[in-house]
């Protein structure tokens, strides 16, 4: 694996550069280009607000907030994961032209999403302050949870990126487990609304533990809770690794598949 990570930084800069070119080509031929990195969540948000806040009479103070702070993790998971997925068949020609760690091209989408992500945690932090909610000292502790989430992101962006070639349904099906993973994660409703005898079950959540983290820092401007952190950084660096190697399993196929 060290031979894996000395080759990923000897090209670093082939690394940066598709990063840049899949951020300009994103929304290249829209009219409003960059900025629907902004209005994007924004809008999802004034959904969600008028079918659970208005509608369905969820009762969380200040809501549109609440909702953001973990909408902006779960959209950075969703676009890493979806994304991913088809990131080998998008890049065929790069892959059976030249050679260079075929590992690079899913990081280039996580990290593409990652890049957006920070953009749109500058929304969050404006919205705090002119909303009065406000911003607290535990902030600092944001930045360990935007990488522990980028790790999770890279491990599952290995493995389904490498799977997609050999199964292409694989795009499809992760559609599909996303659009219901949503509702397994505390964004639209309060983790105090999880009976107790499923609390056990969603901290086995990965991502429901990382959001309820954003908001813990964001929302309700306290330390994160830990009970669980060590398990889901060994859950982190574990998909990494399980990812990373199957992937370089199932590269050596790939030519032919493609």
């Amino acid at each position: 694996m060290a031979q894996w990570f000395k080759e990923l930084f000897d090209y670093r800069e082939m690394l940066f550069s598709l990063v840049r070119k899949e951020l300009r080509s994103r929304y290249k031929a829209s009219v409003l280009g960059f900025l629907w990195t902004f209005l994007n969540p924004l809008l999802q948000i004034a959904v969600y607000s008028v079918v659970f806040r208005v509608i369905m009479k969820v009762n969380i103070e200040r809501y549109y907030f609440y909702m953001f702070a973990g909408l902006v993790p779960w959209m950075f998971f969703t676009t890493s994961v979806q994304g991913s997925s088809t990131c080998i068949i998008n890049h065929a020609n790069l892959v059976n032209k030249i050679y260079f760690p075929r590992l690079i091209l899913p990081m280039v989408t996580v990290t593409g999403g990652l890049v957006n992500m920070l953009y749109t945690m500058l929304v969050v932090f404006a919205i705090a302050v002119i909303g009065g909610v406000g911003i607290s000292v535990y902030l600092i502790y944001l930045p360990l949870v935007i990488a522990l989430e980028y790790v999770l992101c890279l491990g599952i962006a290995f493995l389904v990126s490498a799977v997609t070639v050999y199964l292409r349904d694989m795009e499809h099906i992760i559609s599909i487990v996303l659009m219901a993973g949503f509702y397994l994660v505390p964004v639209v409703y309060s983790r105090d609304m999880i009976p107790q005898e499923m609390q056990r079950v969603y901290h086995m959540n990965p991502m429901a533990v990382i959001i309820s983290a954003f908001q813990d820092i964001l929302y309700y401007k306290r330390m994160p809770t830990l009970d669980h952190w060590a398990a889901i950084l060994a859950a982190s660096l574990a998909a990494v690794a399980a990812g990373a190697w199957a992937f370089q399993a199932m590269q050596k196929r790939f030519a032919e598949e493609l």
